[in-house]
């Protein structure tokens, strides 16, 4: 089955199903585009398909920020109503308003 339809937009805030982290999407792939070895040190009962759309993330944890690749059967929306607290968040995005970012002029994809 292909799922190449994003449910998810750039600049809306999500979350991962099943690890502790969140972030706002920056851009979207509609299939997978990493390596293989990206792919192959997931582990096997949480790889996803690579047949769908990938997020690119400015992403948090309790501990740090950092850019995730997340396929979009992982991710969930951030329900939290929070904005995210990554370093690079103000380079791409202006106003947070109910769980999304305004993406400013220059980085519409």
């Amino acid at each position: 089955m292909l799922r190449r339809d994003a449910k998810f937009i750039i600049g809306q805030v999500v979350k991962h199903r099943y690890y502790p982290f969140r972030g706002v999407i920056y851009d979207v792939d509609p299939t997978f585009n990493n390596t293989e070895e990206w792919w192959n040190s997931i582990p096997a009962h949480v790889r996803p398909s690579k047949d769908q759309p990938f997020y690119h993330l400015l992403a948090e944890n309790e501990e740090s920020t950092y850019i995730a690749y997340v396929s979009q059967q992982n991710l969930l929306v951030d329900d939290t109503g929070e904005p995210v607290h990554h370093p690079q968040v103000d380079e791409y995005f202006g106003d947070f308003e109910d769980g999304s970012y305004e993406l400013l002029d220059g980085y519409a994809h």
